[in-house]
């Protein structure tokens, strides 16, 4: 069962979608229009929070509430509704100034007038959460492990791109939510167990999101970000988490990523276990319902 809070953010994005499908006039004051952000400022909070299309609608809710049994054990209540309010806001965020540029550049006004909105950009970042926590684990179907998932999600994307008119519409926020639920989870999330910030794991780097053969190129690249984000690039063996005979320290990075993919593969367990094992009637249920049916 998806908890109360799952539900509530499903029953927005579909009371939403009523909202501008019923009254359209609300469009302009609720999804990005670049051109109109400015006064009405607060378009960067709502775009995220309803879809413009009946199928939009139907994959979000699905897929909240597929992620957040998953997520929000882990996490919490209170940080997974963090989570989801951060990245949606950082998204809109970049969408609002990569508009603003597009159009410079190209002086096409379709940039400032294209109106954005949709809750793809959290639903790609709440991916990355997929990623960290059940990183191994084969959760649908197909034999494809969850820490690939936000790659092939931008992939495809990516290549549907090329065959749709309206790609403008949804890539810059997919690619967005995947960075920034990335950005929040690597420097920014709260761990109470160690009182500090992020998951500087190597198995948490930015390029794990590519293949291997690509990460020799993808790691001095990224080591730039991360000196502007936390003012160093080697860290000492202490900042990691290992003491000097090379065994990982209580609290470390190392040690906080298995407890957290621990955790995560718990509540995969707990939810299979739920979802599959249905509890047998005993003998006297089934002879009172004879007896009531005759």
């Amino acid at each position: 069962m998806s908890s109360p809070l799952c539900k509530g953010l499903a029953l927005v994005l579909v009371v939403g979608h009523l909202l501008v499908q019923f009254v359209p006039a609300t469009v302009p004051y609720l999804a990005l229009i670049p051109a109109r952000t400015i006064p009405f400022g607060w378009n960067l909070i709502t775009s995220g929070y309803f879809e413009l299309s009946v199928y939009g609608v139907v994959i979000s809710t699905v897929s909240l509430l597929f992620m957040g049994k998953f997520l929000e054990p882990v996490w919490g209540s209170k940080e997974f509704l963090k989570f989801i309010f951060v990245v949606n806001f950082l998204t809109y965020l970049c969408v609002f100034v990569t508009a603003i540029a597009l159009y410079y550049i190209t002086r096409l006004e379709i940039y400032l007038y294209m109106p954005f909105a949709g809750f793809h950009g959290v639903l790609a970042g709440l991916l990355v959460g997929i990623k960290q926590i059940i990183p191994d684990q084969e959760v649908l179907l197909v034999k494809i492990k969850a820490k690939w998932f936000p790659s092939i999600t931008l992939v495809l994307s990516i290549a549907s791109s090329f065959f749709t008119l309206n790609s403008a519409a949804y890539l810059p926020t997919l690619i967005f939510g995947t960075y920034m639920g990335w950005l929040y989870l690597r420097y920014l999330q709260r761990r109470p167990e160690t009182k500090l910030r992020g998951d500087p794991s190597d198995d948490f780097a930015f390029s794990t999101f590519f293949p291997e053969l690509l990460r020799p190129i993808i790691d001095p690249i990224a080591s730039i970000f991360h000196r502007m984000l936390c003012g160093r690039s080697n860290p000492t063996s202490e900042d990691h988490g290992y003491s000097t005979s090379g065994a990982p320290l209580p609290g470390s990075d190392s040690a906080e990523a298995s407890r957290r993919r621990e955790r995560g593969a718990r509540a995969l367990e707990e939810r299979l276990a739920t979802e599959r094992v249905v509890p047998p009637r005993n003998k006297e249920e089934s002879q009172s319902d004879a007896l009531d049916s005759v």
